[in-house]
């Protein structure tokens, strides 16, 4: 018994079954809602086309939503589901959507709602990081609980908006969140605060501050570089984009390099943040394998090995598709797919799983009709094909598809088609004109209805008539077959030789039935020439001619060496075709030699060998080795070979003048008479044999430091001329007068001083020094022998008879008895309050032709303690006695008050109240009066003692009077009178 659903498919004339089943134009995606979001609702999406119109159901973790219970949070707008008030112990889960009308249901695919938070920091004071400068620091972000994981993370420093900007010393891991720098200087004191961010959520926090206090230490020490951010093993998609992470602490700041242990780095990469980063773009199955970071300064370096897997989403190889099918066929629906890990594929159908591996029909009926659903599955995600399967039956019709009108060439082949609408398969018959016919060595009835004649002559044109019929009727329809003259090949191709930048021709012509448009058809190897798109190379001319020829010739301009190969010319009407070939032989430069590789080396030289490449038609004369290496700046060079003319017969030779323990890559270039090919793809990179080194440090010389020192400098040696692996310096020295010289190592290739501290090297005394290379093979020549003096000595004695005097509140001098010392560079003046430590002092640089000088800024009645010492080249010698001095009192910061201001003829009379000092400031001891033109900073400065002053009329212009107290301690606060003609104003 037939459901309804089937029986309305069934009584449905073909031409009126114009429904369809669920076809989904919008479908649930993974949504994230914040759990402080100020819209109380979540929208999952789910929208289908259909006729008629489906109806929805969802099912959230495959339970299906009653969408009427009492208290739902459950409501339907078209097909979306809408979630009114979310709880986060209810509604987290996965959702799926049911689309269904007549015809059958289909699911959507799985969509996720969870709750987003970003906590806030712990509260907990952070504890202060105390480092040494020139030591590398960690500062740990340790951020809140979070959902989902992605968090962006920055620091500020002492406050907002001034972030950490990362650099070459600075690094933030977007992984940890932590503040990494390598080596620590004093600006980096200061209170650091992570910043985490959820753009999930669009939500960022603040940690407490965490006080970074750089400690002094002289001199600053120098540390190995020591990886502390290392990229772990990681899994990567196809087609995603991927972030290595590495970042070193150490003293000089380490680089960091990148390497692909088992290849070269992938094309698509970019190192970035100042090479703490590594990025692949786009993702490739060959982009996988072992990655090294490897970071280096000159006291060491340190590295780090991760693989990264490449694995890949499911996607569709092959998948099903909506059809309609005959009623008792066969049918097999197929679904592949590709990934890795290799897809699991499961089957629905009308939303219900069907236990099956392939879907395979063999006599079908009306039940197998409905909404069939493919899902490929693996741990990275999921895919679904949908397509609707219709099981039909008719009588056979020729509505849409009648038999007809064909025409075919003489002594050719040709199918006349018998396609009629019908179900089940109907059974075949043909007539021609009033004949039957029947299968025979000429004439063939195909399975399929259609009709096949060969070796056709003009007796078989005629009106062919195909019938058709099944259990539920029959029909026929007729097309008319007419002959036509075969289309023939009467100037063929032939072979031509060309040399590449040349132009030339392949000949075609055809005769063909005049009633019947021709066209010529070139292709190369197989492959159909583009006209249109190789316009540059390529242009076809296509003449007709009376006679029934015509003509496609083929013109190839500036000949290439891609252009040689086998050409056919197909000429074809719509009735048949005929093709002729012939070869174009194209000489021109050789092609990339292959295979270059190393297969001997010493420390100056490798054997190289290759395999030839193309000629290309004309015998290769010579090879061009070049080289590249790691100071080249990726520039090739043309290397040195022995012997010096690679002959074009050879596949080896020795290439010399190499540097030793150098990394080189090289390539081979071949020649012959027409011209240089391009390079060959470089060989491996290897490294040269170790050797002694053979270049001396420059520029030696030296000489002052400090008391009991030797200071011996040069230029090093660059490192293309290390030669080998442990490099240093031997630094010798010995008196003029003495004989044996004394050596000593020095072991950082970056060195360009040496300083010898002992007590018995006498001051200002002259010595022999000269320096040398050295590596683990040996040692190299000295340097030139330069001279330079010892250092001479500090100061043995402090200044005598300090004294200081008090100039105002702010301003004191000071002066002392001379040094008689014949090397004296200068004097150092320090002071400080006497409330406060000496570890607060400030110091003055005096030149040692002088021997007093003036403090200033200071703060106004305050005891300030003095000292004096000398000091050299060889440093400061001992202070002298301190001497105590108090500031004066600070003036009034009142300013007078004018209280008249009258105009005598042609003077002024300006008169202010008594300035009365506090107990704090200075006694006055008169008034100082500035008369000056406006816009001007000097003018007649009047001295009084009274309250009042007589000042002349300027003549014409403004003009400007200030008047202030005068005391011991300086002078106070000003009050400005302006002054325009004989007008007078206040300001």
């Amino acid at each position: 018994f037939l459901n309804p659903v089937l029986l309305f498919l069934i009584k449905l004339p073909h031409n009126e079954v114009t429904g369809y089943g669920p076809v989904f134009e919008e479908q649930p995606v993974d949504t994230i809602y914040p759990e402080e979001s100020p819209e109380a609702k979540i929208t999952m999406n789910c929208r289908a086309r259909a006729n008629p119109p489906a109806t929805y159901k969802w099912k959230l973790d495959h339970m299906e939503i009653d969408l009427n219970a009492e208290g739902s949070h459950y409501s339907l707008a078209g097909g979306n589901l809408v979630i009114s008030n979310p709880d986060k112990t209810v509604h987290v889960g996965k959702y799926s959507c049911l689309a269904t009308n007549t015809y059958g249901t289909v699911i959507s695919r799985e969509a996720s709602v969870q709750f987003g938070y970003l906590d806030l920091f712990s509260s907990e004071e952070r504890s202060s990081v105390y480092v040494k400068e020139g030591q590398g620091a960690v500062l740990l972000c340790a951020p809140p609980p979070h959902y989902p994981a992605e968090l962006s993370f920055r620091w500020i420093l002492n406050e907002f908006p001034t972030f950490i900007i990362p650099d070459k010393r600075r690094f933030v891991s977007q992984i940890t969140g932590n503040l990494y720098i390598s080596k620590v200087d004093s600006s980096d004191r200061g209170n650091y605060s992570c910043i985490a961010s959820s753009p999930s959520i669009s939500k960022s926090v603040f940690s407490n501050y965490i006080p970074l206090e750089p400690q002094t230490e002289r001199p600053i020490r120098k540390y190995p570089a020591d990886l502390r951010v290392k990229f772990p093993d990681t899994t990567a998609l196809v087609g995603q984009n991927v972030t290595l992470e590495c970042f070193a602490l150490g003293n000089p700041v380490p680089e960091v390099r990148w390497k692909k242990i088992d290849g070269h780095l992938p094309s698509n990469h970019e190192v970035r943040m100042t090479g703490t980063q590594l990025h692949l773009y786009n993702v490739q199955f060959e982009d996988g394998g072992t990655y090294k970071c490897e970071a280096v300064n000159s006291k060491g370096k340190d590295y780090h090995t991760a693989r990264v897997s490449v694995e890949a989403f499911p996607e569709w190889v092959e998948h099903i598709s909506s059809t309609e099918k005959d009623l008792r066929s066969d049918y097999t629906m197929s679904c592949k797919a590709s990934g890795k890990p290799k897809p699991h594929i499961r089957w629905l159908k009308n939303g219900e799983p069907v236990d099956r591996n392939e879907m395979r029909f063999s006599s079908l009926t009306f039940d197998d009709s409905g909404m069939y659903q493919c899902i490929a599955e693996n741990r990275h995600g999921v895919i679904y094909a949908n397509a609707e399967l219709r099981v039909f039956a008719c009588a056979p019709t020729f509505e849409r598809n009648p038999v007809k009108r064909v025409l075919a060439a003489k002594n050719g082949r040709v199918v006349i088609e018998c396609r009629p609408k019908a179900a089940p398969k109907p059974a075949f018959s043909w007539s021609k004109d009033t004949e039957l016919l029947s299968n025979s060595t000429r004439v063939f009835i195909w399975e399929d209805g259609s009709l096949e004649i060969l070796n056709v002559t003009r007796a078989d044109e005629g009106r062919y008539t195909c019938f058709a019929e099944n259990d539920r009727g029959k029909a026929n329809s007729t097309g008319d077959l007419l002959v036509m003259d075969s289309t023939k090949i009467t100037l063929a191709p032939s072979n031509t030789d060309v040399k590449v930048g040349e132009n030339t021709s392949m000949q075609c012509a055809a005769s063909h039935d005049q009633s019947l448009d021709i066209t010529f058809i070139w292709s190369l190897d197989g492959r159909v020439i583009d006209l249109h798109k190789d316009s540059q190379h390529y242009e076809r001319t296509t003449v007709r001619h009376h006679n029934g020829s015509s003509n496609g010739e083929l013109l190839i301009k500036n000949v290439q060496l891609k252009h040689a190969g086998q050409y056919t010319c197909t000429a074809q009407t719509p009735v048949d075709n005929i093709t002729a070939s012939a070869h174009l032989v194209v000489r021109g430069p050789p092609g990339a030699p292959g295979g270059v590789r190393i297969i001997e080396k010493t420390d100056k030289s490798v054997k190289l060998q290759w395999s030839r490449g193309a000629d290309n038609h004309s015998p290769i004369s010579k090879y061009t080795i070049q080289y590249k290496d790691q100071f080249s700046n990726d520039v090739w060079k043309n290397a040195t070979t022995f012997p010096v003319n690679v002959e074009g017969n050879a596949e080896m030779t020795t290439v010399v003048d190499l540097i030793p323990w150098t990394d080189y890559e090289f390539r081979v270039i071949a020649t012959n008479t027409l011209g240089t090919g391009d390079p060959s793809n470089p060989s491996p990179i290897i490294k040269t044999l170790e050797a002694v080194p053979v270049v001396a440090p420059s520029d030696v010389g030296g000489g002052g430091g400090a008391s009991r020192e030797l200071t011996i400098t040069w230029t090093p040696v660059k490192p293309k001329y290390y030669y080998g692996p442990n490099f240093g310096y031997i630094v010798a020295f010995k008196p003029q007068d003495e004989q044996e010289w004394k050596r000593v190592a020095v072991a950082d290739p970056q060195a360009r001083r040496y300083v010898h501290k002992a007590s018995d090297i006498p001051p200002l005394t002259e010595f022999q020094v000269k320096v040398k290379a050295f590596n683990v093979q040996g040692e190299g020549p000295y340097s030139l022998t330069a001279i330079i003096y010892s250092a001479q000595d500090a100061p043995a004695e402090a200044p005598a008879v300090v004294e200081a005097r008090a100039l105002s509140a702010k301003a004191a001098t000071v002066s002392w008895m001379p040094l008689s010392y014949s090397n004296l560079d200068g004097y150092q003046v320090k002071y400080w309050e006497s409330g406060q430590s000496e570890g607060q002092a400030e110091t003055i640089g005096v030149s040692s032709r002088e021997n007093h000088t003036k403090l200033e800024n200071l703060r106004p009645y305050t005891e300030y303690i003095i000292e004096v010492r000398g000091y050299n080249s060889a440093g400061y010698g001992p202070p002298s006695h301190h001497f105590r001095v108090l500031t004066k009192k600070p003036p009034p910061d009142r300013a007078p008050k004018i209280i008249a201001k009258k105009v005598k003829g042609q003077s002024i009379n300006i008169a202010w109240e008594q300035v009365e000092p506090m107990a704090n400031e200075s006694s006055i001891e008169g008034y100082r009066v500035l008369y000056r033109p406006e816009g001007q900073t000097t003018g007649t400065l009047y001295n009084t003692y009274k309250r009042n002053i007589d000042l002349p009329l300027p003549p014409n212009g403004n003009y400007v009077v200030e008047v202030r107290a005068h005391t011991e301690g300086g002078d106070g606060a000003t009050t400005t009178v302006q002054i325009t003609g004989n007008k007078v104003i206040l300001s």
